[in-house]
């Protein structure tokens, strides 16, 4: 009997979970493609050329990281600045590839840079409430495939139309404000627990008392910053946990 992941598997189409992967993947499109849009116009308002943001958009595929790149790009900044900032705001990626991980290791290396390629917050999220458990399962990957298939068409298709459609928007439309309210959006959500909003917090006084440094360097301290002390805090309660049992 062939394992469940094991590469002839993997390969087939499992229909009820493509199935069940698109119905799930389905309700925030709407809202991923408007995002997409608002970082089309934003690489447009920054300075790219049509042909420069759409090589941007697929092979970045990284909305926070394009944002926080955007401004240094416009700024002149050294490569190294927008290099080290992108990888530090895309850092939670290397978590969600921890997690993933073990239920895809019988793929090819190829196949795991494809599907890591177009795996992102919402789609891990939702992944990983379908199949918590890491044991071997029919359809994991079919599933995987209907969230992720149209979760990349809607953010590509709404940032190419944003791309286009950049350079006729008016500035009085404060679409930059659009992209500031748009990562505010994501953010609330994810500081629901105590490191987290400590965490964020210690990041915007940071990035207020730094705003003066070149480059916008005071944006990657803020994040360096706040990381560490999600972590420390994060620590702390565990140890009071583990002291408490």
């Amino acid at each position: 009997m062939s394992h469940p992941l094991s590469e002839p598997d993997v390969a087939a189409h499992h229909e009820p979970s493509w199935r069940a992967g698109l119905k799930d993947g389905m309700p925030p499109l709407f809202g991923i493609a408007a995002w997409g849009m608002v970082v089309g116009v934003a690489m447009v308002k920054s300075g790219l050329s049509v042909m420069q943001a759409l090589g941007m958009t697929l092979v970045v595929f990284a909305g926070s990281a394009q944002l926080a790149a955007l401004p240094l790009i416009a700024a002149a900044a050294p490569i190294w600045v927008i290099f080290v900032t992108s990888v530090v705001v895309n850092l939670r990626f290397v978590i969600f590839a921890a997690l993933l991980a073990p239920h895809f290791a019988k793929l090819s290396l190829l196949r795991r840079f494809f599907y890591g390629y177009g795996t992102g917050d919402l789609t891990t999220a939702l992944y990983l409430q379908r199949f918590p458990s890491e044991k071997p399962e029919e359809g994991k990957l079919s599933y995987l495939r209907g969230l992720l298939y149209p979760n990349w068409i809607a953010w590509q298709g709404g940032s190419i139309a944003g791309i286009f459609l950049g350079s006729a928007v008016p500035p009085e439309w404060g679409l930059g404000f659009a992209g500031t309210l748009a990562i505010v959006c994501l953010a609330v959500p994810m500081v629901a627990t105590r490191p987290a909003l400590v965490g964020a917090l210690a990041a915007a006084v940071t990035a207020v008392l730094a705003h003066a440094l070149p480059y916008k360097l005071g944006l990657l301290a803020g994040v360096v910053v706040g990381m560490v002390t999600a972590m420390v805090v994060e620590g702390q309660i565990e140890r009071r946990k583990a002291a408490n049992v």
